[in-house]
């Protein structure tokens, strides 16, 4: 377990694993749960070029695309990579405090969701590994295949471009990753996905 400073920022970082990571609860007591991991696992790849974190490739679907409109709906969605920066690191302060106060250090468990455009910049891929080994397990990240000016467009209008999206409610996050293995044909929504 990560120690916490003071201020409840994490002092040691965090090595991040995709198969190490525990799934929220309601995503793991879902039958479709061992379909997850497999599309989670076979998908991975590293970030960027010399990234060393693997995070999953996957389909932009339509059932994808509904819950990230939800989840948007909802206000359980932050846009750009400082949005997200500030959002969780306000958080960890905050959890740092409480395990601080109970004395008990909460369990690692994936409460927060990245989800990326696949065109961004290697200096781009290169910040999100660095938040994501700072914020340890509690943050699962998926690199859509789809562009920036097609992902923006859809939750906030014409002409915006959405790069990341950070989902901050577990609810939200669950029904994200319970999206990829929806497909209207019946077959694993990730099936068709190239290079894996």
């Amino acid at each position: 377990m990560n120690e916490k400073a003071k201020n409840g920022e994490n002092k040691q970082v965090f090595h991040w694993d995709l198969q190490t990571l525990r799934l929220p609860k309601s995503v793991e007591a879902d039958p479709r749960r061992q379909e997850l991991l497999r599309i989670l696992t076979d998908h991975a790849r590293i970030l960027w070029p010399e990234g060393k974190l693997r995070v999953p490739m996957v389909v932009f679907s339509p059932a994808l695309a509904e819950a990230l409109r939800t989840a948007h709906r909802a206000g359980q969605l932050v846009r750009s990579l400082e949005g997200a920066e500030r959002r969780l690191a306000a958080e960890d302060r905050g959890l740092g405090l409480v395990d601080q106060q109970s004395g008990v250090l909460r369990g690692a468990r994936v409460s927060r969701l990245l989800v990326l455009a696949d065109d961004g910049t290697e200096r781009f891929y290169r910040q999100v590994e660095k938040l994501l080994r700072r914020q340890g397990p509690r943050v699962l990240a998926l690199r859509l295949n789809v562009k920036a000016e097609t992902l923006g467009p859809m939750l906030f209008g014409p002409a915006r471009r959405a790069l990341l999206l950070l989902l901050d409610h577990k609810e939200a996050v669950s029904a994200v990753l319970l999206a990829l293995v929806e497909s209207p044909d019946g077959f694993s929504s990730q099936s068709g996905l190239a290079g894996g």
